[in-house]
């Protein structure tokens, strides 16, 4: 299954490799012009006729609202079209889309399929939803390890919520985490996960480096981009029922600090605005700024877009123009950049 081509978290544009027939090739065509309402007449042809790339790239022009309004419905029903021909850029996205629409029940069978495959976007929404209890039983070992295995594929999202997790998790089920990530990641080659020393302060996750990856939602979705992770307050973190314990002693009644009640660690949705921070002709400067000033956009992702000879730093999504103006007091220089 062909991959998307200068696609990013939250994009500003979906690329597409070639198709099977010749509808969904013009269509391309048309894209990669800029000639939007083209791709997306020549795209439906071919979509209608059952071509599962085609019916991929219409959902994706209407949740991008590129050539058509954005229709988020109507996206989630060409994902779903796509996806059950065993799309598998379908399969993620209508997993995502599913979440997105509050359909956990119906999302989490795709969203099992893309963490199979190692989805990083799927790794962070299902183990923010096992880490919350949000639609699935709480489980914190496998949440700790979808949420390293996000963060080692790069996804920066990923790294903040392992971090967040890491303020609740006990060390014994996080040891237990990194176990499973590289049981999960075996057959894939994947660098080696960061060990727990014992007692110590669990790391974060290996250093990330930001992937290309196309988005969930944007123009409208992560989600999903970026996702978000509703669910009620966590109560004091208790050991899960993974968790293995040992018969201890009765200790004597102390007075303690109670141990901070987590929060749902979420990811924030939004539209297709962003904001640009800057144009570097070094992309390890944009990478730079972004450690720098992350903190300042929570929820929100980066996204490092070719522009000839320099990368553009955008962040987002934001719903609207107000929204991404009033993002840019929190850094200067900083413009909001329209879908």
């Amino acid at each position: 299954m062909r991959t998307l081509i200068g696609a990013a978290a939250l994009c500003l544009m979906v690329g597409v490799a070639a198709p099977a027939l010749a509808d969904t090739k013009a269509g391309v065509d048309a894209w990669n012009r800029g000639d939007y309402a083209a791709a997306v007449a020549e795209w439906r042809k071919a979509a209608i006729a059952g071509d599962a790339d085609a019916q991929f790239d219409l959902a994706q022009a209407y949740k991008l609202g590129r050539g058509v309004p954005v229709d988020l419905p109507m996206a989630e029903s060409w994902y779903r079209k796509a996806a059950l021909q065993g799309h598998q850029q379908a399969e993620d996205n209508y997993g995502l889309a599913l979440f997105e629409d509050g359909k956990r029940e119906e999302a989490v069978p795709w969203l099992e399929k893309a963490v199979a495959r190692g989805e990083p976007r799927a790794q962070l929404v299902l183990g923010t939803m096992l880490f919350n209890g949000d639609g699935v039983p709480r489980d914190w070992v496998r949440a700790y390890a979808l949420l390293v295995r996000s963060s080692a594929a790069g996804l920066p999202q990923g790294s903040l919520t392992l971090s967040e997790m890491d303020k609740y998790i006990p060390i014994e089920q996080r040891q237990q985490g990194l176990v499973l990530a590289r049981q999960y990641e075996a057959q894939v080659g994947r660098p080696n996960y960061p060990e727990i020393a014992g007692g110590g302060p669990t790391p974060s996750g290996p250093a990330v480096t930001t992937i290309d990856v196309p988005p969930s939602r944007d123009g409208a979705t992560r989600p999903g981009a970026s996702y978000p992770v509703p669910g009620k307050p966590l109560p004091v973190p208790g050991k899960p029922a993974t968790a293995v314990a040992k018969p201890m002693p009765k200790p004597p009644v102390v007075a303690t600090t109670p141990k901070p009640v987590p929060q749902p660690v979420a990811v924030v949705a939004g539209g297709g605005w962003r904001v640009q921070l800057g144009a570097f002709g070094d992309p390890n400067n944009a990478r730079k700024l972004w450690g720098q000033v992350g903190g300042k956009f929570p929820g929100r992702q980066p996204s490092y877009v070719k522009a000839g000879a320099l990368t553009r730093l955008l962040v987002g999504p934001y719903r609207s123009k107000s929204e991404a103006a009033s993002a840019c007091a929190a850094v200067k220089p900083c413009v909001p950049v329209a879908p």
